[in-house]
């Protein structure tokens, strides 16, 4: 039985399309764990449990982390996440939920995944939060459900960090047989490692994250995914920290959904007006979710970057 749910694919008539146009919802908020990482990880822990594996390490402080730990807690398995010390407390105390052993070491993920691999034994399985075949095999499963739904969208929206979620969706569309579909991979500004990788032709290292959207705080993207824009029609696009906020307070005004800013930049370039999305008909949105997201904090920074609600958002709009 698989770790993971399928989730549900909603029309939503929340983002006033133009004429003709409809935008599906494609809810991975909703998975168990809180995100679309419990595909690909619930799936990696199953692979490595059936070849003997005894423990899941993990190098996470966010959602990839909180699937590992499930995911072990779900196989019967202990489960050590490494997290670095910038991961809230409320992270921490939801990897403690799932009953993870939590070790806090170092001051970015970097040094927390270096780390995390020093310890590992011979009876381990180690899980990366997005480079991983398996992931990217497990998080392929969201598109066969869209298809199985009936549905064959025009345009695929999603945010991408360290491009696990990227790949993923990918993999799913040449599975299905959907090579020509484009596909938006939403940064936000500060955290676009993507964007600026397929700009300078190689994969760039930012110095640091500059963005509260750290659930795509991957300062690296993997090569697979960079290699992936030569071989499928990927547009990069980059959105503010106030847009992803503006996008994710919406959201929960409108869909009764809390998603992260890392999930937000998807949703707010589903919103902007006369954006790329306008030239298509079938617009699938990927709502990839976020476990550590809270109202308060999202109330708190949409107050910080003097963004507020969907009331807000539509006035900017008229």
């Amino acid at each position: 039985m698989a770790l993971h749910i399928a989730t549900p694919l909603l029309p939503s008539n929340a983002f006033d399309p133009g004429p003709g146009q409809q935008v599906w919802l494609k809810m991975e908020a909703l998975q168990p764990s809180g995100s679309f990482k419990l595909r690909g990880i619930g799936h990696a822990c199953e692979v490595y449990a059936a070849r003997g594996a005894g423990r899941i390490v993990a190098s996470s402080g966010g959602n990839a982390g909180l699937a590992a730990a499930h995911a072990a807690r779900r196989l019967g398995l202990p489960a050590l996440v490494v997290v670095p010390q910038t991961t809230s407390g409320r992270a921490r105390a939801l990897l403690a939920r799932e009953g993870a052993q939590v070790c806090v070491h170092g001051i970015s993920f970097q040094e927390a995944n270096a780390y995390a691999q020093s310890l590992l034994g011979p009876q381990d399985a180690f899980i990366h939060p997005f480079d991983d075949p398996l992931l990217w095999e497990g998080h392929a499963g969201m598109i066969d459900e869209v298809a199985d739904a009936g549905l064959r969208p025009d345009a695929v929206v999603l945010s991408v960090g360290g491009g696990g979620l990227l790949s993923g969706v990918v993999a799913g569309l040449r599975r299905q047989g959907w090579n020509d579909l484009p596909v938006f991979a939403v940064e936000t500004a500060g955290a676009d490692s993507y964007a600026q990788s397929l700009a300078a032709g190689e994969r760039i290292e930012l110095p640091a994250i500059n963005s509260i959207a750290t659930s795509l705080g991957a300062r690296k993207v993997s090569e697979h995914a960079f290699a992936l824009a030569r071989t499928h029609p990927i547009t990069p696009v980059v959105v503010t920290d106030g847009e992803a906020v503006a996008a994710c307070l919406r959201f929960m005004d409108e869909h009764r959904v809390v998603v992260e800013p890392a999930c937000g930049a998807a949703l707010a370039l589903a919103w902007r007006p006369g954006g790329p999305l306008a030239a298509f008909d079938k617009v699938l949105v990927i709502v990839c979710g976020g476990a550590t997201a809270t109202v308060a904090q999202l109330q708190a920074w949409g107050a910080q970057l003097n963004v507020q609600s969907a009331n807000r958002m539509s006035e900017t709009r008229s």
